[in-house]
């Protein structure tokens, strides 16, 4: 661990429907230190699950990691294995501008890397339909109630439940099941490089000298959650 104490950590914030869903897939991957459920993008502040409705707030994860062992690119990889990135009006049965599927960018290289990766997956022939998925600045992150944090952790059997209600996994093993895990749409293929301890000291102290840049659910599928 000391060899990343010096690599400043990142954040990706990420919206793609109900934030539920959203946290597992990021939670896996190696080089996440955190995935926060919360709202954003809108006006007010401190929204809550019951006022963010109509404020402009989108339901959306924050990702912090750790740019030394996995980078933005892939973490877009993943978000885009998520989501229906052609549906500006809601995703899979959550219907609303509140669950829109957005990118906010945190600085002007990941703002960069999302427009390349977007542009390559529109061109990819995956998705038939335009992708419509904002790229947009970041702004002030607000963290959801606590019994949203991992949620599907805590309610394993209605998360699963909502997903499979909501068509998110079928659809999603319909468009991806074909297309090979490795496959980045950065122009980067990801091949899990091994690196030796002095490879990666070596990548840390780089790091350190030049820094990083740094409505409700219509369709009444996920239920109001108890305290």
């Amino acid at each position: 661990m000391e060899l990343f104490s010096r690599t400043a950590l990142e954040k990706a914030t990420l919206a793609g429907g109900c934030f539920w869903c959203m946290t597992e897939p990021f939670e896996k991957l190696k080089g996440v230190m955190t995935v926060v459920s919360g709202y954003t993008g809108g006006s007010g502040g401190n929204p809550t699950y019951k006022t963010y409705g109509g404020t402009g707030h989108i339901e959306a994860v924050q990702i912090t990691f750790n740019p030394a062992i996995v980078g933005y690119s892939r973490i877009l990889d993943v978000y885009w294995r998520q989501i229906d990135p052609t549906d500006s009006r809601g995703q899979f049965c959550d219907r609303g501008p509140e669950y829109r599927p957005s990118i906010f960018y945190e600085n002007d290289e990941q703002k960069r890397i999302a427009g390349i990766s977007k542009a390559n997956l529109a061109k990819s022939g995956i998705f038939k339909k335009p992708v419509t998925v904002e790229i947009k600045p970041a702004s002030h992150f607000y963290p959801a109630e606590d019994y949203h944090q991992d949620y599907y952790k805590k309610n394993p059997l209605r998360y699963m439940y909502y997903r499979y209600r909501c068509g998110r996994d079928q659809f999603l093993e319909k468009v991806w099941g074909g297309v090979s895990e490795t496959r980045s749409f950065s122009g980067v293929v990801h091949t899990y490089k091994r690196y030796t301890r002095s490879e990666l000291k070596k990548k840390t102290d780089d790091s350190a000298v030049h820094g990083h840049p740094g409505r409700r659910h219509r369709a009444g599928l996920r239920q109001p959650v108890l305290e």
